[in-house]
């Protein structure tokens, strides 16, 4: 050890820094020459005896305290090591940096809490004696305050229909710096839980016919955040509503004779729905419970096939039913569009082709030398055709086919008749008109006017437009809405949704499970 001489002050060892005593005890003196003051050892190293402030705290270590902190009031402790250039510190101060946040207390580690969620900090301290404050340390290294998740916000609660089961959806919020490993909904009353890594999360196990609101909290590895608001109210059920619009193919259009074209228009397929009131005056229809799991059959009519011969009857036009079935409900059947009659020729006199057919299938008789009456259609899905008419060795016109929303227009002089209009349906959410009874021609002068429906599809057959083959009708479409989006469908039904309304359009067979 190097020779330590006393000072001249009652004997206190004096020298260098490198010359302090080697072990000392708390208590002993020292005058240290290189820094010009005289030292005590104290439980915290050599420190100034003289009136002097602190030193500088030093090596300061930051950990973050996340666990079960609330969203934006999180936590850090931070510990240093006194400075030994000055005298003895009373209390130290850290301070963060963003947010000037503080701690002070007397000894390291020191702890600071409100800190914001997902910030990255740097902090600093200093020491305070009674002779004032040392400047601060060098700042820490960087750390993310972490805290449980920010409260996610409450979407839509859904019924599914697939009997004690309803769909929530949420909006994730902030992560609070830690990810986010679960989401959990709670159903109110019964406290029915149910977790997921994403929205939306179903809830099983609820009772049908009670109405339930839901929450929704997230989880990270600090904890869970606070409860979000309630979701709307929905009661859990076990079907699924759905409206529908069910048309019939519709019929052909009839034959002339010889190249004139005196034959009846086809009528319109038969049209029910749930939407707007059914074909031919009759009431809006009742809406289908479809049980959840259960497939049900969709039946597209095609058009009835227009006559090519004038000795060939009419209900070979006829068009083909459309309908919906399946376990559980009623069949829904629209019948198909009557084949429109044909013309003929008796005695060089020419005769009116037979009525076109209606809402109703086969009420498109032949009749290929009938020139008064008119085929029937169906109450609740169409009307009736027109009437052809003659004038022997003179003229003749064919009836217009009758339409889910009118009936038919009678033949006149050189005019055939006019077609019935269809109905107007916003099972889509707009509005498309369906179901027209096609044109009565006549062998000398105008084809009639179609019936409203008979330029869109889906509607009914047209009368000839030349030579002596009828137009052919047009096929069917069945249309099923809900509120409910279906889990599997056969046949390519074109999906679109209006509104809360999952619609699903169908012009060729297939099936529908909910």
């Amino acid at each position: 050890m190097a020779d330590i001489k006393a000072t001249s002050l009652g004997g206190v060892p004096k020298g260098t820094t490198a010359q302090r005593p080697t072990s000392p005890s708390v208590g002993d003196v020292f005058y240290n020459g290189t820094l010009g003051y005289m030292e005590i050892y104290t439980s915290q190293g050599w420190l100034a005896a003289t009136p002097v402030k602190p030193g500088s705290p030093t090596s300061l270590i930051v950990t973050d305290q996340g666990a079960g902190r609330s969203y934006n009031n999180g936590q850090a402790s931070i510990a240093f090591t006194s400075g030994t250039d000055g005298g003895l510190a009373t209390s130290y101060t850290v301070t963060s940096s963003p947010g000037s946040f503080i701690a002070t207390g007397s000894s390291s580690p020191l702890t600071i809490t409100g800190l914001q969620s997902s910030t990255q900090y740097t902090y600093t301290a200093t020491a305070t004696n009674n002779f004032g404050t040392s400047s601060a340390s060098s700042a820490s290294s960087a750390v993310t305050a972490t805290t449980v998740p920010q409260a996610p916000t409450i979407g839509t609660a859904t019924n599914t229909g697939a009997g004690g089961a309803v769909s929530i959806t949420f909006t994730a919020n902030a992560t609070g710096g830690s990810t986010i490993t679960s989401y959990t909904v709670t159903s109110s009353p019964g406290n029915i839980t149910a977790s997921g890594a994403s929205s939306p999360i179903t809830v099983t196990g609820l009772t049908n016919g009670t109405a339930y609101t839901f929450t929704v909290t997230a989880t990270n590895a600090n904890g869970t955040s606070l409860t979000s608001s309630a979701s709307n109210s929905v009661t859990p059920v076990n079907a699924v509503t759905v409206d529908y619009l069910v048309v019939a193919g519709g019929g052909g259009g009839g034959c002339g004779s010889s190249g004139n074209l005196r034959n009846g228009g086809g009528g319109g397929g038969g049209l029910r729905s749930t939407v707007t009131a059914t074909g031919r005056g009759g009431a809006l229809e009742s809406s289908l419970s479809f049980t959840v799991g259960t497939t049900y059959t969709v039946t597209v009519g095609g058009g009835g096939t227009g006559s090519t011969s004038n000795t060939q009857l009419a209900s070979v036009g006829n068009g083909i039913n459309s309908s919906i079935s399946g376990s559980g409900i009623t069949t829904i059947t629209s019948l198909g569009g009557g084949g429109g009659g044909n013309g003929a020729q008796d005695n060089n006199s020419y005769l009116a082709g037979a009525s076109g057919g209606c809402g109703g299938g086969g009420a498109g008789s032949a009749g290929i030398t009938q020139t008064t009456g008119n085929a029937a259609g169906t109450t609740g899905q169409g009307y009736d055709g027109g009437t052809g008419q003659h004038v022997p060795g003179s003229w003749a016109s064919g009836g217009g086919g009758g339409g889910a929303g009118s009936q038919g227009g009678n033949g006149a002089i050189n005019v055939g008749g006019a077609g019935g209009n269809g109905v107007a349906v916003s099972i889509t959410g707009s509005s498309v008109t369906y179901a027209g009874g096609g044109a009565g021609g006549t062998h000398a002068g105008a084809l009639g006017t179609p019936g409203t429906g008979t330029g869109s599809a889906n509607t009914g057959g047209g009368g000839n437009t030349g030579g002596t083959s009828g137009n052919p009708g047009n096929s069917g479409v069945v249309i099923l809405r809900a509120t409910q989006a279906a889990t599997s469908t056969t046949g390519s039904p074109t999906y679109t949704t209006s509104g809360s309304y999952h619609i699903y359009k169908f012009t060729a067979n297939g099936t529908i499970t909910y």
